[in-house]
């Protein structure tokens, strides 16, 4: 494992040079690109002290897959930087209201994110763009947790499928990214940011998950529940060593929790 580090070595993004004909995988324009990097950047180190583990764990190349956990709005800004700067442009899939809000529809659209419609038929759509991304060689940053988590620890509960079908479907690595702090500095629910003290936010990448025993069997529920759980498991293992904690044994299902 690489030692922490609270000023990681800056990497470049991978070059914008690509196969004869290939446009920049899952990259946005070029200037919304430079746009993005030079507002998110300098908020993020204002916002937050950094301690990043894992960094080459995330391929510079190729399709890939994020899978992480959520814990607050504001970590989908604060991975990216964290992906930024190990070579990769995270696309990211967000919620479809989110594109119809003026001005930031347009600019999230830009920045290649993926528009999901949530408990429509067209939630499939959102899967098949990020297959081709995916397919193209980009790098798609998921939650397959779906939302952010309501374990009362703030543990990872159970995983949606979508992350698991990709993988097998594709054959990209998934690798899990574990982060803490984010919900500090914008807990569930609240709107304002808590911007001080100033806050810590770690992050820890792991191996590729290994799904090869899933290899070649059709994509079955419970297959995929089972590629899902190990995903998840992942991820989990990495937050407890970020939080030097033992996680549950059973993940926290919100159905169940609903039921009792």
């Amino acid at each position: 494992m690489s030692q922490p580090s609270e000023r990681p070595n800056e990497v470049e993004p991978p070059g914008t040079a690509q196969p004869a004909g290939r446009k920049r995988a899952g990259r946005p324009p070029r200037l919304w690109e430079l746009l993005a990097v030079v507002i998110v950047k300098p908020l993020s180190l204002f916002l937050i002290k950094r301690r990043w583990r894992g960094g080459e764990q995330v391929p510079r190349k190729g399709g890939l897959i994020i899978a992480a956990n959520h814990l607050s709005w504001s970590d989908p800004v604060l991975l990216s930087h964290f992906l930024y700067n190990n070579g990769r442009w995270p696309v990211i899939l967000a919620k479809a209201g989110l594109f119809k809000v003026p001005f930031l529809g347009h600019v999230i659209a830009k920045l290649q994110a993926v528009p999901v419609a949530r408990g429509s038929t067209e939630a499939t759509q959102s899967l098949k763009i990020a297959e081709q991304r995916l397919r193209d060689g980009a790098c798609v940053l998921f939650y397959p947790e779906g939302t952010i988590t309501r374990d009362p620890d703030m543990w990872p509960m159970i995983g949606k499928t979508g992350a698991a079908r990709l993988a097998l479907a594709t054959g990209v690595p998934v690798i899990p990214v574990a982060h803490w702090g984010a919900q500090e500095l914008l807990p569930y629910g609240e709107k304002k940011p808590r911007l001080f003290p100033r806050k810590r936010f770690r992050v820890q990448a792991g191996p590729p998950v290994d799904l090869s025993k899933y290899a070649g069997l059709p994509m079955r529920g419970s297959v995929l529940r089972e590629a899902t759980a190990d995903i998840m498991a992942a991820i989990t293992a990495q937050l407890a060593e970020i939080r030097d904690e033992k996680a549950p044994e059973v993940p926290y299902d919100p159905k169940n929790a609903a039921n009792g």
